[in-house]
């Protein structure tokens, strides 16, 4: 087992032969990245390319060290413990050519699931103040098996804040099985409250467009509107134009900016983003104005995106990251109390690892971005 480099061209190729990879890891992924350069890297057994991976490295200041990161990533056959041993090792010779200090993988690989009805249940009964609380109504024994592995071979899993989030990818989704439904079936699955307010919206003149570059602005408007309201820093709008063109020159299906408007207001009242390789569509940037929240936009436009996702063939429709708290007191118990209308799924993933090649940098390193 070795690992090497190879072209944008040959890493698009293997995507191709897969149901579905992370879109963080698409040579597109690393052009919309500033501050990181980017590479494609494949794992060869004997001849045989058995998986690929966008590895992006970060260059610490003014020497020649390098933090090694896969965002949900790499692409291989995890539930192959063996080739996954071979795997890991062969990453890490090609890690230590390269001058890196540390490496960090997230595979995109499930370890347990929840069902909405489990969830709403905890909830109503207060009987459990986290999801990983619950007894899981899923269990995916490769997953729970990779855990084990990656700990034997030494690598550490960062401590999970108290939210539940992961140290750089979400480690709680929620998604939607949308294989083999019709959009009335998924719809008919949806709570009634989220029927109701798609309803409504329909009915008070919201309608929702598939946008172009030229609606990235509006998009982007909406979204700092957000980013006040809910106390983050946005992104500049440079950051999403970058996004677009590397992403839609991929493919055009990578990235998509669906607009909600109404009559009676100027603008986007609710804007997303969507991405999808393969079967797998993604929500991955949402926003939407206080103004107009009674004509309930974030209903419909989500509702738009799930309708192009089923259109597009996609079997998962992926809402992304969710807080793992039950506790309705908390203040990110929005995230999950949203996406639970749609009747899908929380899932966790095995979580983002670190291998740690030298201590010694790997301390300074994150000393380093502490203070900046």
């Amino acid at each position: 087992m070795r690992v090497d480099t190879i072209t944008a061209e040959q890493h698009l190729a293997y995507i191709a032969t897969r149901p579905s990879v992370s879109f963080l890891q698409t040579p597109a992924w690393g052009k919309a990245k500033p501050g990181w350069s980017s590479v494609s890297l494949g794992w060869f057994d004997n001849d045989e390319l058995v998986g690929a991976g966008l590895l992006l490295m970060r260059k610490v200041p003014k020497v020649n060290r390098f933090l090694a990161y896969l965002p949900e990533g790499p692409d291989l056959n995890w539930a192959d413990s063996d080739l996954v041993e071979r795997a890991l090792n062969a990453l890490v010779e090609f890690a230590k050519s390269r001058n890196v200090f540390q490496i960090k993988i997230g595979p995109h690989a499930w370890t347990r699931r929840w069902h909405a009805e489990t969830l709403k249940a905890a909830i109503a009964e207060q009987s459990a103040q986290s999801i990983a609380q619950l007894p899981a109504d899923d269990i995916n024994a490769s997953g729970v098996a990779l855990s084990q592995l990656l700990t034997q071979l030494e690598w550490k899993q960062p401590q999970a804040s108290d939210s539940g989030f992961g140290d750089y990818q979400p480690r709680y989704v929620f998604q939607l099985n949308l294989e083999n439904k019709t959009e009335e079936e998924v719809f008919n699955e949806f709570n009634q409250l989220w029927r109701r307010n798609i309803r409504k919206a329909e009915k008070e003149g919201v309608t929702v467009r598939v946008g172009t570059e030229a609606d990235l602005p509006i998009f982007h408007a909406c979204y700092v509107e957000t980013a006040q309201r809910d106390g983050f820093t946005p992104r500049p709008l440079s950051y999403f134009q970058t996004m677009w063109n590397a992403m839609r020159a991929e493919a055009p299906e990578r990235m998509q900016v669906f607009i909600a408007e109404h009559p009676d207001h100027e603008g986007a009242i609710a804007a997303t983003t969507m991405t999808r390789v393969g079967n797998h569509a993604w929500y991955s940037y949402g926003a939407s104005t206080t103004a107009a929240r009674d004509l309930r936009p974030s209903n419909a436009i989500q509702w738009a995106m799930i309708r192009s996702a089923i259109s597009d063939g996609c079997q998962t429709y992926d809402m992304r990251g969710i807080s793992d708290t039950l506790s309705s007191d908390n203040h990110l118990f929005g995230l999950i109390q949203f996406k639970l209308g749609t009747s899908g799924f929380a899932q966790e993933y095995v979580g983002e690892w670190d291998y740690v090649i030298s201590p010694l940098w790997s301390r300074a390193f994150t000393l380093y971005m502490a203070r900046r």
